[in-house]
């Protein structure tokens, strides 16, 4: 009778050992994070303030008190031919149940309701936008969660390069990813400090079979000169040479960015 009590006595302790044990790092892996990317076509000046106006005001103070924190938001640089006709919106989950559970919480959100009628009822006459699309990504393995980066340059400084590589096939596509994982590259790009926010392969999007990835810089000097180091390195020059990774990207999209001044990152 004294064994029974005592081993009451010790379980509450042996339960929170277990569960600190459980979520301590290198008990398993991470699970990994989807993204979702909106993508705002506008017209002009006018649709452009629209969008930022209910993209600051309304959409991401809704998604934070839905229970994501953190949202990135970012337009193509000023060089950049697509310039005042693009907004992008980074949304990370960490399920797909919170992915599609997001709409009804919306839904009754009277603030959000509320700070964002002039844009979701806006007249079908005077839209605030022409189109918008919407990627749905599932986060690599050997880098399972997003990472928002830190900068002190100003936000019209920073260089956030988005990238889609596009594949001939599914197998060669398989292939990419696995050149990302196993094949090292990540850890090429983690050396070489590029500071990664994810990589991501696309689950559904108007560009499969596909990839997509996001490094960021601290201004373009930097991106240049990170790029610059990437290609001259023995570890890419031996990856890239391959047979087994020849031919896995058929068509390679750069979209050099900036995050607007409400962005979360």
């Amino acid at each position: 009778m004294k064994k029974s009590n005592f081993f009451y006595r010790i379980l509450p302790a042996l339960l929170l050992f277990m569960t600190i044990a459980i979520s301590a790092p290198g008990a398993g892996p991470e699970k990994q994070q989807y993204y979702e990317i909106k993508i705002y076509r506008i017209a002009d000046k006018t649709q452009e303030d629209r969008v930022d106006t209910y993209l600051k005001e309304a959409y991401l103070p809704a998604l934070h008190r839905a229970g994501i924190p953190i949202v990135g938001v970012f337009k193509p640089v000023e060089a950049d031919t697509a310039s005042g006709k693009l907004i992008y919106v980074f949304i990370p989950f960490n399920t797909v149940d919170q992915f599609m559970e997001l709409q009804g919480l919306l839904l009754k959100d009277k603030v959000f309701e509320e700070t964002g009628k002039s844009f979701i009822e806006a007249p079908y006459d005077t839209p605030p936008y022409k189109r918008s699309e919407s990627i749905f990504l599932k986060a690599f393995m050997n880098m399972p969660r997003f990472v928002s980066p830190k900068f002190t340059t100003p936000p019209s400084e920073r260089i956030y390069e988005l990238r889609s590589y596009e594949s001939a096939t599914e197998a060669k596509a398989i292939k990419k990813v696995e050149m990302f994982n196993k094949g090292g590259e990540i850890d090429l790009f983690k050396k070489l400090e590029f500071n990664p926010v994810f990589y991501a392969e696309v689950l559904v999007g108007s560009h499969m079979p596909n990839l997509m990835y996001m490094t960021t810089f601290s201004d373009m000097k930097s991106h240049d000169d990170h790029w610059s180091a990437f290609g001259k390195t023995e570890e890419w020059k031996k990856l890239s040479g391959m047979d087994e990774y020849k031919n896995t990207v058929s068509k390679a999209s750069p979209y050099l960015l900036h995050p607007t001044s409400y962005s979360d990152f």
